[in-house]
């Protein structure tokens, strides 16, 4: 039976939790220009004008999908994304997962898959699950307040580089998204002393 999310509903108009990790929870960024590089790969797609390379014009996706909220963690990356083409959102994930692999292999010198599966993906079907989705995926690094390699700081008035759209959701957040996120540490850290409490 195929894993959950793997067999993703694919429509327009809609929003997605995307998720994937290394095979057996590898390190998939071992240095600074591992997530600059991946990083790259989205401005590589989604940026206004089309770029190219030696062997012609990258796939230009920018209007069919968007990249709303991510965070890169050492063996694992979330996204929240914006579908307004069906299969677009595959294109996107098909060419930059390939594109991170080969580059990954050739740096390290090493062959065979670099993710566990193909990337996991969780339709949003509210508001308020939209909201939560933003801050779990900016909440998941332990010191999340200064981590550097996700969206928060452009959630917090920071210039977005042009491939990250917030057009689309900075009116949906609330005026001190911090304590937005902080309110859930909050209930995070409650929901865990009982639970400590009430083990026998």
């Amino acid at each position: 039976m195929p894993s959950r999310n793997v067999n993703k509903p694919n429509v327009p108009d809609a929003y997605y939790h995307v998720y994937f990790r290394g095979a057996g929870k590898q390190v998939i960024f071992r240095d600074d220009a591992d997530y600059h590089f991946f990083l790259s790969l989205f401005g590589r797609h989604l940026s206004c004008a089309e770029k190219s390379s030696p062997f012609g014009i990258y796939p230009h996706l920018r209007g069919t999908v968007e990249i709303l909220s991510f965070c890169l963690m050492t063996n694992h990356v979330h996204l929240l994304l914006y579908q307004a083409e069906a299969d677009a959102m595959s294109r996107l994930m098909r060419s930059i997962l390939t594109s991170y692999s080969r580059y990954f292999n050739k740096k390290y010198k090493r062959s065979g898959p670099l993710f566990e599966t193909r990337y996991k993906a969780s339709m949003v079907s509210s508001d308020a699950y939209l909201l939560h989705i933003t801050r779990y995926i900016h909440m998941n690094p332990r010191y999340w307040k200064r981590y550097r390699r996700s969206s928060l700081r452009y959630y917090t008035g920071h210039e977005a580089p042009e491939w990250l759209q917030l057009e689309r959701i900075l009116p949906m957040l609330p005026v001190d998204y911090l304590g937005f996120c902080e309110e859930y540490q909050e209930n995070k850290d409650m929901l865990e002393r009982i639970k400590l409490e009430t083990a026998d």
